[in-house]
């Protein structure tokens, strides 16, 4: 029962930060003609901290948050971002990537290393990994469903040809994905940290 109370509690904190987040400038920061976003990262920290279902939840919080925004405060692609297929499935996708990549690469390190000196460290690298991972997951799942579905619509909303969409997708990717990946991954490892340093 214990566990299943701070499960949920768990959830529901970091679902509420993601709402904080999605209608406040701190979640969707303006780097035309996309948003940059930081709601990725109360995601990967619940699949890490309490599973893919506590991340899948929170993502798809993420994902509606998208769409509201989209509607509310639209810029010249927010059309695509209506479609749940851009703006919530890649947003799902991230728990579940997160928690298995950190659980993957947590498995590789107990295989190879037996030293307990080493236990912080590889924890740190798996967590490491696992926001890198979450974070590119997010970036090519939205801008790859973008292409795929809107590339003509794309290319009209920004005046551009049909053959430079594919090169204007992957320089927003580049130009938000890379400080989205930097961010997450020193904010998924200090706050990982601290909450297993406090006995969680």
């Amino acid at each position: 029962m214990h566990t299943k109370t701070k499960r949920l509690v768990t959830i529901s904190l970091l679902s509420a930060i993601s709402f904080v987040l999605g209608f406040t400038p701190l979640g969707f920061i303006p780097i035309p003609p996309a948003n940059a976003t930081t709601m990725h990262i109360p995601v990967i920290i619940g699949a890490i901290l309490e599973g893919p279902i506590a991340g899948v939840v929170i993502g798809l919080i993420f994902g509606i948050s998208s769409i509201i925004q989209a509607l509310l405060r639209p810029n010249i692609l927010s059309f695509a971002f209506v479609n749940p297929l851009v703006s919530v499935l890649p947003r799902i996708l991230i728990g579940l990537v997160s928690y298995y990549s950190y659980k993957l690469v947590l498995t590789f390190f107990s295989r190879n290393n037996k030293k307990d000196k080493i236990s912080k460290l590889s924890d740190t690298i798996s967590v490491g990994v696992s926001a890198a991972l979450g974070t590119l997951t997010n970036t090519a799942g939205v801008l790859g469903m973008m292409y795929l579905l809107y590339a003509d619509r794309v290319a009209f909303a920004m005046g551009i040809e049909r053959s430079a969409v594919g090169g204007v997708i992957l320089a927003i990717g580049l130009t938000n994905g890379i400080p989205e990946i930097i961010v997450a991954v020193l904010i998924t490892i200090g706050v990982i940290r601290a909450v297993k340093r406090a006995g969680y």
